[in-house]
């Protein structure tokens, strides 16, 4: 995932009770889900819990029952997830995973099937798909609702836009970009250091660049790895098709962004947008409230939303989910799992998905992307992110994702800062990335080194 900690957000525990209730929005309705005992959720700081402590409140002034949120930076949510499942009893009812961390709890079996707490119980048909990242056949070890099992709630389909300053665009006389060549064009006429950046993308190693450079990865037609699906582990990443992805990546990193491209991290994103210092920037669809909040923004109004561009003309764009899922731990009481489903069936209806989005978060119903809202100025990034969003696959679909996921995402920094070449980068990320498929005892291998 994805998303880093807000700037007024810190982590804490929360207890949010009826008495003291968040403002409700009025176009949400009561939905009878019984009385339940306590739940605690451990939930992520980031760009989107402002609109979800909203929809908590709500939720307890409608049922009084109560919900506790450990509210957690990115960093340290997996380590809390990881300690939680495997104590005698979890602190936390609801757990909300990164969607590529999943396959870890789906294999270890520390989480419990939403079915084996209700058999009745069926997202609505509304409810995007995120990927397949809260299913779980454990035949093919794969995220799929073709017999699979329903192992979370997704709470946001995160996938990327890109959020442009439509005022600057409409006196340059440009367009929406369709392609990152159209971004390029744009940077070229709007650059203006260091008081205007004409495109900035997150460069800080880890998670941050390997999640951004995803879009430009699929956008020329590569992966990390050949099938996982099929249980084909190959690793790709070190094709010429990635490293075309790659040079462009850094060509606008470095071309369009600050000097301190290599260490741009959410925080800074949303910071140099929110502040006017930056033309365009792609960025997680949880992060637009950010940029028309009049009290937080400088350019509120002013900004507009594009879908993720594709990589190369007339080829289909490459959108990735990183989006998010609610699970229940294993080693919680049955009351304790009722009292937590009790929450994810109000959340999924479409009048806390309209109030979810009211307050500023990312709802997962299509017919709420569909309503009225997406005609109101402050709603105007949901066309493209629907857009997007249909067409957004998911990756590192396999328990070994977070070790993948931290070689590739070093090597991709370094290639970037320039501390390898691009070539370098990529066959090192291969070699090691093979290596944790083979400890795994994967059907694995990798392609013949690119010329360094």
């Amino acid at each position: 995932m994805h998303d880093r900690l807000h700037g007024l957000l810190k982590a804490a525990t929360l207890s949010i009770a009826l008495a003291g209730a968040a403002l409700a929005p009025a176009s949400a309705q009561s939905v009878d889900v019984g009385k339940h005992t306590p739940i605690t959720i451990l939930i992520n700081a980031s760009p989107w819990y402002a609109g979800f402590e909203a929809a908590v409140d709500l939720y307890s002034k409608q049922t009084g029952n109560k919900v506790n949120l450990d509210v957690t930076p990115y960093g340290g949510m997996l380590e809390k997830a990881r300690n939680a499942v495997r104590g005698a009893s979890s602190p936390y009812d609801l757990l909300n995973l990164d969607g590529g961390w999943t396959i870890e709890f789906y294999e270890g079996g520390f989480l419990k099937p939403i079915n084996d707490v209700d058999p009745s119980f069926t997202l609505p048909k509304e409810m995007l798909t995120c990927g397949n990242t809260h299913w779980w056949n454990a035949q093919k070890r794969w995220r799929t609702p073709d017999g699979g099992k329903l192992m979370g709630v997704p709470p946001n389909c995160n996938v990327h836009i890109v959020a442009y300053r439509k005022d600057l665009y409409d006196k340059a006389g440009l367009g929406a970009p369709k392609t990152y060549d159209d971004v390029a064009s744009a940077c070229q006429k709007l650059q203006s250091p260091p008081g205007l950046y004409g495109f900035v993308i997150r460069g800080e190693r880890g998670n941050p660049i390997r999640y951004d450079f995803s879009t430009f990865m699929v956008g020329h037609g590569g992966e990390f790895v050949a099938n996982p699906q099929e249980g084909d582990y190959t690793v790709t990443v070190n094709s010429p098709k990635v490293l075309a992805a790659l040079n462009q990546f850094i060509a606008l990193a470095k071309g369009c962004g600050p000097a301190n491209f290599g260490a741009i991290g959410q925080a800074d994103l949303i910071q140099l947008m929110a502040s006017g210092k930056a033309a365009s920037v792609q960025v997680v669809i949880a992060a637009w409230s950010n940029f028309e909040d009049k009290t937080k923004s400088a350019v509120a109004g002013k900004v507009a939303a594009a879908a993720v561009p594709a990589a190369v003309p007339g080829q289909k764009p490459g959108v990735v989910i990183g989006n998010w899922s609610f699970a229940l731990p294993n080693n919680a009481t049955a009351e304790r799992h009722k009292a937590a489903l009790a929450f994810l069936k109000w959340f999924s209806t479409a009048e806390a998905q309209r109030a979810y989005a009211e307050a500023g978060g990312i709802p997962v119903r299509s017919d709420t992307l569909k309503s009225d809202l997406a005609s109101k100025p402050q709603f105007a990034w949901m066309p493209a992110y629907l857009a997007s969003v249909e067409a957004s696959v998911a990756s590192l679909g396999y328990a070994e994702a977070a070790a993948v996921e931290q070689a590739i995402g070093l090597r991709l920094n370094q290639a970037l800062i320039g501390e390898m070449s691009p070539a370098k980068a990529l066959n090192t990320a291969a070699a090691e990335v093979e290596t944790i498929f083979s400890r795994s005892g994967r059907k694995t291998g990798k392609l013949p080194p690119l010329p360094e």
